[in-house]
């Protein structure tokens, strides 16, 4: 006998297919800035520093929603690319803020790129009512669920 909340089901909810479709955008986004020597969470970190002043690790670590030390392994990685650069904030000697340098702008922009193309390659085939509809309700939710 056949359960009533089946495989059917499953595919047919928003959460299932989200994830889904989340993992594959993923894996294409990080094959894409790999060719740049970054990770995701290295265009994450950039596109933080880009968003706001200039902002100590453990303030990135907070506005992010990961760990300190996620943040200072980061921002090491980035450092030796040349993307960003750690200044002794003037009003605390003992806090270090991150700010990003010309080449973190550029690969920034880069990472951007990246994303756009990742964004067709996923929506291909979609007419433009449905993209739009996509693109708005995934804001939306982003809006509503996701910390910015």
């Amino acid at each position: 006998m056949s359960d009533v909340k089946g495989s059917a089901a499953l595919r047919a909810s928003l959460v299932f297919n989200l994830g889904t479709l989340g993992a594959l955008a993923a894996d294409r986004f990080a094959a894409r800035v790999e060719a740049l020597g970054l990770k995701p969470k290295h265009a994450g970190l950039l596109a933080a520093l880009d968003a706001g002043p200039a902002a100590s690790q453990q303030e990135l670590a907070s506005r992010l929603g990961v760990a300190p030390s996620l943040v200072v392994a980061l921002a090491d990685q980035l450092q030796a690319l040349g993307a960003v650069e750690r200044l002794r904030d003037p009003d605390d000697r003992r806090r270090q803020v991150l700010t990003l340098t010309a080449e973190g702008r550029r690969l920034l922009a880069r990472c951007a790129e990246a994303a756009e193309a990742a964004d067709a390659e996923l929506t291909a085939g979609l007419d433009p009512a449905r993209h739009t509809a996509l693109a708005e309700g995934l804001r939306a939710l982003g809006e509503r669920h996701v910390p910015h």
